[in-house]
């Protein structure tokens, strides 16, 4: 894995983590087309990595994750950000990594989805992407999680988060006081401290996704071919939005994936990165196989 900086239009600077395979070139300079690869909401790029090594042996082409604003080594986000915020950060890395896929999940795929309409994105990979159509994903906003967040009580924060969004499986359903004690608990790791300190950035982000609601027809004139996933045991509104877009744009096909949770990138396994693979591959639908590491 390679870790280095892009300059973004505004000047902030973006952390990038390449994988490539052996015979692969410097990420600056060139050899095959890359893939970048967009995490989602309270998240760092870090739970992606071993996903991107994966994609990168079935491809055999290199795979660029990176650092969204607010986070790491990433600059912070900028009193206007918005999607076209992301957009511009992603033109960016695909420019300075010279990829033409992308492949994203979640809010990445809400970005990534906004940027192919605009940016010439050669195939597109989403995984439950947090698109609102028709302000279907209006209710899913709870003002009690912004003011939270302004208090400074972050598992209330989180407790809101989790409810409203409904990402985190069964946990999701559990009362209000119950995911408060589970935001404590979870402080006490790496990860839950992180997602704590990230919580200001996901109300950013989830006011982005309203703020961009679209319809259908904002959609029909996209020709980037577009797989949209949603896993099977994700929440129903992903994949009827999936189911949407797919009827009326003719580029987007939508698929379930059986047996997946809403963090099924982030998930040991590599059916999903096979699956994505041959996507991305076009049409000869092959993939690498994925054998053991040395």
């Amino acid at each position: 894995m390679e870790t280095w900086k892009v300059e973004a239009e505004d000047g902030g600077r973006l952390d990038v983590h390449s994988f490539r395979t052996p015979a692969g070139l410097d990420p600056t300079m060139a050899g095959p087309p890359g893939v970048v690869l967009i995490h989602g909401t309270l998240v760092t790029d870090a739970l992606y990595r071993p996903f991107a090594r994966k994609l990168s042996v079935l491809l055999g082409r290199p795979v660029h994750c990176y650092n969204r604003r607010g986070r790491a080594g990433s600059a912070p986000q900028p009193e206007d950000y918005s999607v076209k915020t992301e957009v511009s950060d992603l033109a960016a890395v695909m420019r300075e990594t010279g990829s033409t896929d992308v492949v994203a999940h979640s809010y990445g795929g809400f970005v990534a989805l906004q940027a192919a309409r605009t940016l010439p994105v050669g195939r597109l990979v989403t995984y439950d992407a947090a698109v609102s159509l028709s302000g279907n994903l209006s209710h899913r906003w709870r003002p009690e999680l912004e003011d939270a967040v302004t208090a400074g009580q972050l598992n209330h924060a989180w407790a809101h988060l989790v409810q409203g969004l409904a990402t985190a499986g069964p946990l999701s359903y559990l009362p209000l006081g119950a995911l408060r004690m589970l935001s404590i608990l979870s402080a006490k790791t790496n990860l839950g401290a992180e997602m704590r300190q990230l919580l200001p950035t996901a109300v950013t982000e989830m006011r982005a996704v309203l703020d961009a609601d679209a319809e259908l027809e904002n959609f029909t004139a996209l020709t980037t071919p577009v797989l949209m996933l949603s896993g099977g045991w994700s929440p129903a509104y992903f994949a009827e939005t999936g189911r949407q877009l797919a009827a009326a744009v003719p580029s987007i096909t939508f698929q379930v994936v059986p047996g997946q949770l809403h963090e099924g990138p982030i998930r040991p396994g590599k059916g999903l990165a096979v699956r994505i693979a041959r996507f991305i591959n076009g049409s000869d639908g092959q993939a690498r196989t994925l054998g053991r590491r040395r």
